[in-house]
């Protein structure tokens, strides 16, 4: 049984930016809040923490670590700022998908037009955090811990999963990754696993049947407290219930039309998971190398339109394979430390910034580009960034208690009332 400390090379940022030098302010942050609080123990291809049902549906958070730049995703086109504040990487408008008389979508975005055509994807534009900072790890800090001018040390997800009842064994998963992220941290159960595949025993249920570890451990921690006998119990649950999905034949992600990435990999887990009804009732998932400083590319190729493809290409495969039946209970949102500056840079490139957009997919969606557009013109700028008018909390408040059943997000957002965004019906 070990404590883990989650870092991954995937989860830093190697973007030259200062705050990558030396001991970043997010490992001692996880050192702080980890040690402690989250006892783990580690299954070949997976981690286990401890904790201890309920709910309806799952939220899925794809996480778009390096700092997303929105405004050419989601491009304001009835702005005229933007054009004039991008003049070598701009989508020009009769490039984008139209969504209305403002916005319109980047085209590498193309596998997922229909679904923002039907209602099946939304967004949410100029979206922030209270406390706007340019420091990825300070901004990941606070998004994933989402609790400022407070001492709590335990992450959203976690507080999520404790207002649920600690649900347990898949309640809370990160896919992708062995390491969970700084929303996962605290005393609650949840699991991380680089891919479905890869869950089993060290030792071989070949050697030793599930059945037989199962009998020995319970022999073995007999009269144990809870949190040193729970781990491994779970962790052999977990390995009994993945046992059936590892067997089961299925089409492989890029058989099914995924890009043949660690994205279209985690996703494709994803949907096996939540159409195996395990109860996931929160998914995480990373997606990185966003932090595009310098080249980010033309309209037709480059850096970023080679990222938006691969995600939408991996967001379209991920509403194919859930379905009519599985959307319907599933919301996925991505979210990102913060956006980037609206003037391109003498690199061709963007600065970070702080608004953002909010992409959302699933069953309940409200058509179209919500929240309010403070525009791109000087005196609406903070620092020549979007602002940010609508608080991540809310977007994320709203899924909650509409999609996964959660009834109140006081304790989950101490101090913060959320406001209806119109997101979820």
């Amino acid at each position: 049984m070990t404590t883990m400390i989650p870092q991954t090379p995937e989860q830093m940022l190697d973007c030259g930016c200062p705050e990558n030098r030396g001991v970043s302010r997010r490992t001692l942050f996880r050192m702080a809040a980890v040690g402690g609080l989250t006892t783990a123990t580690t299954l070949s291809g997976a981690t286990l923490a401890f904790g201890a049902p309920a709910g309806t549906g799952t939220l899925v958070v794809l996480s778009l670590r390096g700092g997303f730049d929105g405004l050419s995703a989601v491009i304001p086109l009835g702005d005229a700022a933007y054009a004039k504040a991008r003049p070598g990487i701009k989508v020009a408008a009769g490039q984008a998908h139209k969504l209305d008389s403002m916005f319109g979508l980047h085209p590498a975005m193309e596998p997922v037009f229909k679904l923002f055509d039907n209602g099946t994807m939304a967004a949410v534009h100029a979206v922030g955090q209270a406390d706007p900072t340019r420091s990825h790890f300070e901004a990941m800090e606070e998004m994933e811990r989402a609790a400022p001018d407070s001492n709590l040390r335990t992450g959203w997800i976690d507080r999520t999963l404790g207002s649920l009842g600690n649900p347990g064994g898949f309640g809370g998963t990160q896919v992708g990754s062995g390491a969970m992220p700084d929303s996962m941290i605290g005393p609650n159960m949840k699991f991380a696993m680089n891919s479905i595949a890869g869950v089993k025993l060290s030792v071989g249920e070949d050697l030793v049947p599930l059945a037989r570890w199962r009998s020995a451990m319970k022999t073995l921690h007999t009269g144990a407290a809870p949190e040193l006998k729970a781990p491994l119990s779970n962790a052999l649950g977990a390995v009994g219930k993945m046992g059936p999905l590892q067997k089961a034949t299925s089409k492989t992600a890029k058989e099914l039309g995924y890009p043949d990435t660690g994205l279209g990999n985690a996703l494709h887990d994803v949907a096996r998971l939540i159409k195996a009804d395990l109860g996931l009732r929160v998914a995480t998932v990373d997606y990185g190398n966003w932090d595009m400083h310098v080249n980010l590319g033309r309209s037709d190729a480059g850096w970023m339109f080679n990222q938006l493809k691969e995600m939408s290409t991996a967001l379209a495969a991920f509403a194919a394979e859930l379905g009519t039946a599985g959307l319907a209970k599933t919301n996925l949102i991505t979210l990102s430390e913060f956006g980037r500056r609206l003037e391109e840079n003498g690199s061709g490139g963007l600065d970070h910034g702080h608004g953002n957009v909010v992409l959302a997919l699933g069953g309940g969606l409200k058509k179209g580009v919500h929240g309010r557009w403070p525009g791109l013109g000087a005196s609406a700028l903070v620092d020549g960034d979007l602002a940010g008018t609508t608080d991540y909390r809310s977007i994320v408040s709203e899924v909650l208690k509409k999609r996964v059943g959660v009834d109140s997000t006081t304790d989950i957002f101490p101090g913060y009332k959320a406001k209806t965004v119109g997101l979820v019906a």
